[in-house]
């Protein structure tokens, strides 16, 4: 019952973040993209927030997905929302943060539906495979974005010397935050062929012959 109401907290926030950004698109068009974040961003910091509570779910048993790449994609989402975009006003009202939130927001419609349904033990086919094999390209398509934001924010990191710190003597010793971006950028890429064939296990795992035809029983 716990995780059906969770699942639902999110699924509401998800979709009300996603229907707005549709009929905002279709009420102003492109003038709608640059202040999305100010639209919708609490809304989109709240729920990915609450999706912390999920690596918990996993560490106490309730939930039996893996540990590692669930990890992986929440901590992508956190740095990049928190770090990146809420730290630099300048890139708020990038085009980009638009499409990551509305990529971001597809997948989590979808998959917050699937684990709604399948916690009455209720499988459809169709939501299913949308499910488990929508999540791979489009997971694809936000680690671009993500990557591509970060790329976005570097020369105000720079010009600002957000989060940099230099220590005073005797340690001389000092953290260049666009550095440190530049090296996740590596990082985000490793983890991102790491998730990718979890997703593809998962698919299988749920997608094949055997499943799909226990589930249409």
């Amino acid at each position: 019952t716990y995780l059906f109401v969770y699942d639902l907290m999110q699924f509401c926030g998800h979709s009300w973040i996603f229907t707005n950004m549709i009929i905002r698109f279709m009420s102003f068009g492109k003038d709608s993209l640059a202040d999305t974040f100010y639209s919708i961003g609490l809304v989109m910091r709240l729920c990915q927030l609450l999706s912390i509570l999920e690596i918990l779910h996993i560490l106490i048993g309730i939930d039996k997905s893996r540990l590692f790449p669930r990890f992986l994609q929440i901590t992508e989402r956190i740095i990049v929302l928190f770090v990146v975009i809420n730290s630099q006003e300048e890139v708020q009202g990038k085009y980009v943060v638009c499409v990551l939130f509305f990529l971001w927001n597809l997948l989590d419609v979808v998959r917050y539906t699937y684990n709604m349904l399948a916690r009455m033990g209720i499988y459809y086919l169709p939501l299913t495979w949308l499910n488990f094999s929508l999540c791979i390209p489009l997971y694809l398509l936000s680690v671009l974005a993500k990557a591509f934001a970060i790329c976005v924010s570097l020369p105000y990191f720079e010009s600002f010397g957000t989060y940099s710190i230099k220590l005073p003597f005797p340690f001389a010793f000092s953290i260049y935050f666009p550095y440190v971006l530049k090296t996740y950028l590596l990082v985000l890429f490793i983890g991102m062929c790491f998730i990718i064939s979890n997703l593809f296990s998962e698919r299988k795992a749920h997608l094949g012959t055997g499943n799909v035809k226990k589930k249409r029983s």
